[in-house]
């Protein structure tokens, strides 16, 4: 990302938070890094809009709202209020947050469908499923149940078996059943609609791979997962009924959720130039916007290729960048319902103060693609020790000596408050990187320095001798310290940095206001402006978190299982609670992880989802694997490849064949399953330890 002052006009964006469920403080990640961010560029001087919606369509919202005995619009209407509830209590300013299912994106669809149609990026396949007659639907795999064809376990979902850990299509299933009315499905074949996005393939190649556009490790990524290899055509339809937009020239299909849930970024904007008097165009189709979009990397794929496709084949402006985060973990593990580290937004906040999470999540973020850590022991403590004691601290200290007024002139301080001037285009820097941990740690070395002057100074001896005029001179040294810190921290902490404006009566809103000395004034009375963290709070968001949640699964009907298993095929992925059980370090030492090397790979036709891998284990070892990667991987492209194989794993016999182990892999499934790759200069055989 540049880092010049020019001023510039940006359009901003965070992924849409799908309207089935309430924000969480997993999603909380994305929309505190964007409005940390937006609003640091904002105190730069630059012309920024921040713009989201509620991502609402697709099969998930239909089947909740059916069994809720209401109309989706009404469903999405309520959490709509109750997002925005949400992210206005946790200080997120949006300058317009809309709707997906609005008349303007139903426009901007069909304007971007009609560019495609004319750059013959369309074309219509023939696809086989599952018909549920008594709903009158297509069923996906997870709407499907029977009896698993490997081991007979009944009750299975239509892609893989929980009990023998087989895979298959659904049709292969014995006695299988929609799991949304109990029927017996049946095989039928629909028309759907693709985008033919290998015609893009060389833009998409150049535009991802230069100009910053992406980081450098998405883009590698992009370049070794998807670009290396033909790009599969985008099936964009799904057959009535689908809570959705019908597409114009195809009447009874429907744009996918993951067609019009983009654009409703640009609705979203359209809606808002209508309400301010603003050009659209200025905004979407001119050279004079940089438009910044802040995403998941669950969502990279969408975001960073299928996207800008779209866009480039409608005549709309490109990103400028797409920046790209990792996911949230509390303690070191997965967000679990279980363990009660599902938070909800509406939790953290009936408990604690919003600044403290804006804060930790700013320590955390750099602008890698690294999950972050909620370490609720480590969040008390940091929030304590930086904001409290280091930055708060030094204010309510230093006031207890100006009580008769600033000094008139500003006192030597041993050159503090100019270097805080140069720090600050260090720390500026790191906020427009989206380096917010580097930024923060900047700005407490600034207050760790102010802090240890204040000790040095020792005012209370200065008052203590007579010399009040030094002693005031501390004091007006330590709180222009403290204006400085909290105008870095003004885009963390936006509240902290108005309360402090109204004590010092001076502008804490601009990037510049860290250059400007507060002298020979009154000030009032200090007022503590930020509590400590309290321990048995975050304890009280712990334990109603974990009683919501008993409570849930204990009135869960079965049919929530299909609207959760509809989640899974339409919404963005998001944290889930962990598929299996604890086990003991003991238990994970009996696991046997060996280097390999893939000597063939073939597909398995009548599998969906596998490949078969011949895996060498050193000298004349081999093993038969079969895996589940056969959308991301294709077959050629593994053989040569260095792999790590749970080779103790019990042989599984399938009907394609014996499986002697397991390769390991990551990653939320499909095109995104990322194979575990040890260091080239790895052996075949080595053990793993």
């Amino acid at each position: 990302m540049s880092s010049d002052t020019k001023s510039r006009r940006i359009l901003v964006t965070s992924a849409l938070p799908y309207a089935n469920g309430h924000i969480h403080l997993g999603h909380m990640v994305e929309y505190i890094q964007t409005d940390i961010w937006v609003r640091f560029m904002r105190m730069r001087g630059h012309q920024v809009r921040y713009f989201c919606a509620d991502d609402t369509h697709g099969t998930s919202i239909m089947i909740r709202a059916e069994q809720e005995g209401r109309s989706p619009e009404a469903l999405i209407a309520d959490m709509n209020q109750a997002h925005q509830r949400d992210f206005q209590d946790f200080q997120i300013r949006h300058d317009y947050y809309g709707s997906t299912n609005s008349d303007t994106n139903r426009r901007r669809c069909a304007d971007i469908w009609s560019g495609l149609r004319q750059a013959q990026l369309v074309s219509e396949k023939d696809v086989t499923q599952l018909f549920d007659p008594e709903k009158q639907m297509f069923l996906a795999d997870r709407f499907v149940k029977g009896k698993c064809p490997n081991c007979k376990s009944p009750d299975q979902y239509g892609d893989s078996c929980e009990k023998c850990g087989a895979t298959y299509s659904a049709a292969e299933l014995i006695d299988p059943f929609s799991t949304l009315s109990g029927a017996t499905p049946e095989m039928r074949t629909a028309k759907h609609l693709f985008i033919q996005i290998e015609s893009l393939h060389g833009f998409l190649e150049e535009w991802t791979q230069t100009d910053d556009h992406l980081q450098p490790s998405v883009a590698t990524y992009l370049k070794g997962q998807f670009l290396s290899k033909p790009l599969r055509d985008w099936d964009v339809s799904r057959p009535a009924p689908y809570f959705g937009f019908e597409i114009p020239d195809s009447p009874g299909n429907y744009w996918y959720v993951w067609f019009d849930a983009p654009i409703g970024y640009m609705a979203a904007t359209e809606e808002w130039c209508q309400r301010e008097g603003e050009d659209f165009d200025a905004w979407w189709k001119s050279a004079d916007t940089d438009i910044y979009h802040f995403i998941g990397k669950d969502i990279t794929y969408f975001h960073a290729l299928f996207w800008p496709g779209m866009l480039k084949a409608s005549g709309y402006s490109l990103p400028r960048r797409v920046q790209v985060h990792g996911f949230l973990q509390v303690n070191g593990e997965k967000m679990s319902k279980a363990r009660g580290t599902f938070i909800q937004a509406r939790t953290y906040l009936d408990h604690l103060d919003p600044a403290y999470l804006r804060y930790f999540y700013a320590t955390r973020l750099s602008d890698k693609v690294d999950d972050l850590d909620l370490d609720l022991a480590e969040f008390v403590t940091k929030v304590n020790s930086d904001l409290v004691n280091k930055v708060v601290n030094l204010a309510a200290r230093s006031a207890g000596f100006v009580k008769d007024g600033l000094s008139a002139a500003y006192p030597d301080d041993q050159g503090m408050f100019q270097a805080g001037v140069g720090l600050g285009r260090q720390i500026a820097e790191a906020y427009e990187r989206c380096d917010y941990a580097s930024a923060t740690r900047l700005i407490m070395s600034h207050a760790d320095r102010a802090n240890a002057y204040f000790d040095e100074q020792a005012p209370w001896n200065l008052k203590k001798a007579g010399k009040l005029s030094e002693a005031q001179a501390v004091g007006t040294v330590g709180l222009n310290i403290y204006k400085q810190l909290v105008t870095f921290l003004a885009p963390i902490l936006p509240k902290l940095a108005s309360d402090s404006a109204a004590y010092f009566g001076e502008s804490v809103a601009l990037w510049k206001d860290a250059e400007v000395q507060v002298l020979g004034k009154q000030l009032p009375k200090f007022a503590h402006l930020m509590q400590r963290v309290d321990p048995d709070a975050v304890k009280r968001v712990l334990e109603a978190t974990s009683s919501a949640a008993e409570e849930a699964q204990a009135s869960r009907a079965a049919s929530d299982e299909a609207a959760s298993a509809a989640a899974e095929d339409d919404a963005q992925p998001l944290l889930d609670e962990p598929l299996a059980a604890e086990c003991t370090i003991d238990d994970f030492m009996k696991v046997d992880l060996r280097v390999a090397r893939v000597v063939s790979a073939e597909q398995v036709k009548e599998a969906k989802k596998l490949l078969k891998l011949t895996l060498s284990l050193g000298g004349e070892e081999r093993r038969t694997v079969f895996a589940g990667i056969k959308e991301a991987y294709e077959p050629e492209s593994l053989v040569g490849r260095l792999v790590v194989m749970v080779a103790n794993l019990k042989p599984r016999q399938m009907k394609f064949g014996l499986s002697e182990g397991m390769v390991a892999a990551a990653g939320p499934g499909k095109t995104e399953v990322f194979l575990l790759a040890p260091d080239s200069g790895a052996k075949p055989g080595q053990r793993i330890h």
